[in-house]
């Protein structure tokens, strides 16, 4: 079964949990809550049910590319590189925290480059990143979410 194939057969099963600010709200906890058992699921079946929900945004608006997306990631992963303790997580959170800004800049610029449901989601998730260890639980989140889209989108 491609990725494609699985992914719409995991829309069905998971169409009762759509991506609304709860489910959004339940992800990102986790990257908090992770600390010393990291739920599989957050690597794989949430991670999934974002790609799935960004995909089909991506369908109807236009927004959410590959590129645009990979861009968040990519800057995400700079700032994980950079912050491998609690001490230097403080001195780059606000720097962090302003990722938020340029997400709404990207859903605000006409055409959007990011649509709401990429903005709520990766907004949770920077919510969520308060220490060193959380942001790496996001940043492979987010590498997972990446993984599920291109399987998607071939």
């Amino acid at each position: 079964m491609s990725y494609s194939n699985q992914g719409k057969a995991s829309a069905k099963k998971n169409s009762a949990q759509k991506l609304n600010d709860s489910r959004i709200n339940d992800i990102s906890a986790k990257f908090v809550t992770a600390f010393q058992t990291v739920p599989g699921e957050l690597f794989d079946t949430w991670a999934e049910e974002v790609a799935i929900e960004l995909a089909e945004e991506g369908k109807v608006g236009s927004c959410n590319k590959s590129t645009q997306i990979r861009h968040f990631y990519d800057e995400l992963v700079n700032w994980q590189q950079r912050i491998q303790d609690e001490e230097t997580f403080k001195k780059f959170e606000p720097f962090l925290r302003m990722m938020n800004a340029k997400v709404a800049y990207a859903k605000g610029r006409k055409p959007k480059l990011v649509g709401d449901k990429f903005e709520r989601w990766f907004k949770e998730g920077i919510k969520a990143t308060t220490s060193a260890q959380a942001l790496n639980h996001f940043k492979l989140h987010f590498e997972a979410v990446l993984g599920f889209l291109k399987g998607l989108r071939g």
